[in-house]
């Protein structure tokens, strides 16, 4: 009987998404109101670092980038932990993906769209129906939601919200869902509909314990580490704040924590992988941490 890990964490998550195109374009099609032509039929992948035009602005990092065949990029992310800054971290990156596909003397009609596709394991929109877990965001007039500024096409997906009972449009997309959520270190046996499929299965396999390599299982249990400590800073900023009565200032303190918390744990991970030997380009890619600038940065 096998023993899984759990997909929803940064390195598992990549695993399967970030290294399989046949995976990336199935959860693509199936988590997106793509029709016709729209569907995913073969991707580039692109780095996933949305470096900056200029030097001032912002560096960021996201989970998976690629491109389709007519230049559409897409994003797609797994967040543990959510905050309401994450909102506007997704709005940062799809806008950074689109306007950077520009470059100087071209015309506007180069651009393409960007869809950003966010899984999350927490509930974010807790006003609207319990079984409400798909949130779709478009520009829209605010009178015709017909009328339609093209360009940016972002996602929520709650997966404390689903259950292998939830209606959802797309078979796909309820095989993908259940992988997320009923894969996991406690899982003995995997559903027989997920075997029963090329795609899934082939996920499923991917988080079979034994076939982790020993950076695989390092970074696997940082992640988990990494979470517990962003969800015990969470817990505590938020007793801290109600005791003292300070809400105003609750999400400030919050935000500024767990950035730093998960800045110093990404350059910890880096110093440790070049210690034991890694090149500088894997580093980069697993940790986002460029290790020529940890001495500089200090």
């Amino acid at each position: 009987m096998s023993r899984y890990v759990d997909p929803r964490f940064d390195t598992t998550f990549k695993k399967v998404f970030a290294e399989h195109p046949d995976l990336l374009i199935s959860f693509i099609n199936a988590m997106l109101p793509l029709e016709g032509d729209q569907i995913v039929q073969e991707i580039e992948y692109l780095s996933p670092e949305l470096m900056p035009p200029l030097p001032d602005i912002r560096y960021s990092v996201v989970d998976v980038r690629c491109k389709d065949k007519r230049n559409h990029q897409f994003l797609v992310e797994m967040q543990m932990v959510w905050t309401e800054d994450f909102k506007r971290r997704v709005l940062f990156n799809a806008s950074k993906a689109y306007v950077t596909q520009l470059h100087k003397g071209e015309d506007y009609k180069m651009l393409e769209p960007v869809y950003s596709l966010n899984i999350v394991n927490d509930t974010v929109e807790s006003e609207l129906p319990k079984d409400q877990f798909y949130h779709y965001y478009q520009m829209v007039h605010a009178c015709d939601s017909n009328n339609i500024i093209k360009g940016l096409h972002i996602a929520f997906i709650e997966l404390p919200k689903f259950t292998p009972q939830t209606p959802v449009e797309k078979e796909m997309q309820r095989l993908w869902l259940r992988f997320l959520t009923e894969i996991n270190e406690d899982t003995r046996k995997a559903p027989d509909e997920l075997l029963t499929n090329p795609l899934t299965n082939k996920a499923v396999e991917l988080m079979e314990e034994w076939g982790m390599t020993d950076v695989e299982r390092y970074l696997y249990e940082r992640d988990i580490d990494s979470v517990r400590i962003e969800n015990a800073i969470i817990r505590g900023t938020k007793r801290h704040a109600m005791e003292k009565g300070m809400e105003k200032g609750m999400k400030k303190g919050m935000e500024k924590g767990l950035e730093q918390g998960r800045k110093e744990a990404k350059r910890e991970t880096a110093q440790k992988m070049l210690a034991a030997g890694f090149d500088k380009k894997t580093i980069l890619e697993i940790t986002g941490v460029d290790v020529t600038r940890l001495s500089t940065d200090g």
